[in-house]
């Protein structure tokens, strides 16, 4: 059989998205068209949500990442595949959008951010995604910083085996800093302990993890392609919410955890961030379970 030969059909905002109509109202999906998401890391998680946010309708993206598609991607990566690697995460995650809506404004930041460019990253956005790896602490330093300057809301949503934590931060509310007990003198070691803290609220994954896949001296840590196709479902929705204000914004000190192996789901409210009591004992022990030589 012949295969077909692809048929050319011109683009129409309105008919691709209208499925979206019903969710989200007329007003409500024009608002997404005109709304400009910034996402920071373009790897399993950023590149899930950048397509998903695409496929809201999502009409401008300021998308960062230094880094390029390789073959130990291919678990969790959307955008890796035999024909990406060795290319930019930007330009590829900047393809599939423009594959699924030409009319988008996209601004690549090939560079990753830097304190030479991220004010230019932050210009235009109405949210922010924060897909950083979990080791990028100066960069996550410098982004919930300016974010925070400007007004910006962040999301992240980092991925804990077959599931994850959902964190919010209101640019009025709980900072970076405070939710984390973070300050910019700490050593990696103290960053990691309080980050560990404050994206684990129960300490699940620990139940299946096995210890051997760990590689914490490289900066490797096991991750599952499962994860960042839930946070990509979970971070679009927020994102559309904190556009269209459908629900009030649920943001740190409140988390949220969900993890679909265990089947478990919790929602906690951390009234002092890491700086409670039962916190600081949490990074306590956590200091004693983790070599220092280890991370």
């Amino acid at each position: 059989m012949e295969p077909m030969e692809a048929q050319t059909v011109p683009f129409d905002y309105l008919t691709a998205f209208k499925r979206n109509l019903g969710f989200l109202s007329k007003v409500e999906q024009q608002k997404i068209r005109d709304s400009r998401v910034a996402v920071v890391g373009l790897g399993g998680t950023g590149g899930a949500q950048v397509h998903a946010l695409a496929r809201l309708g999502i009409g401008a993206f300021n998308l960062a990442d230094p880094d390029a598609f390789d073959l130990v991607n291919f678990n969790r990566q959307i955008g890796a595949t035999m024909n990406t690697i060795g290319r930019p995460k930007t330009a590829v995650m900047g393809e599939l959008v423009r594959n699924i809506n030409p009319e988008a404004d996209i601004r690549l930041f090939n560079e990753g951010i830097h304190p030479d460019n991220i004010a230019q990253f932050l210009e235009d956005v109405d949210v922010i995604v924060d897909s950083l790896d979990f080791y990028c602490f100066k960069e996550r330093f410098l982004l919930y910083r300016n974010a925070r300057e400007r007004g910006k809301w962040v999301l992240t949503s980092p991925p804990l085996g077959f599931g994850y934590t959902l964190l919010i931060f209101n640019p009025a509310g709980m900072s970076f800093e405070e939710y984390f007990g973070f300050n910019e003198d700490m050593d990696e070691f103290e960053l990691s302990v309080s980050l560990i803290a404050g994206i684990l609220p129960r300490l699940w994954m620990m139940r299946y993890l096995n210890q051997g896949g760990l590689d914490p001296a490289a900066h490797q840590l096991p991750s599952v392609g499962a994860a960042p196709f839930m946070i990509a479902g979970v971070i679009t929705t927020e994102v559309m919410n904190l556009i269209t204000l459908k629900q009030p914004a649920l943001s740190v000190p409140n988390v949220i955890q969900f993890d679909a192996l265990l089947r478990r789901y919790r929602k906690v409210r951390y009234r002092w961030g890491m700086r409670g009591p039962l916190q600081i004992l949490k990074k306590l022990l956590l200091r004693r379970k983790l070599p220092r030589s280890s991370v």
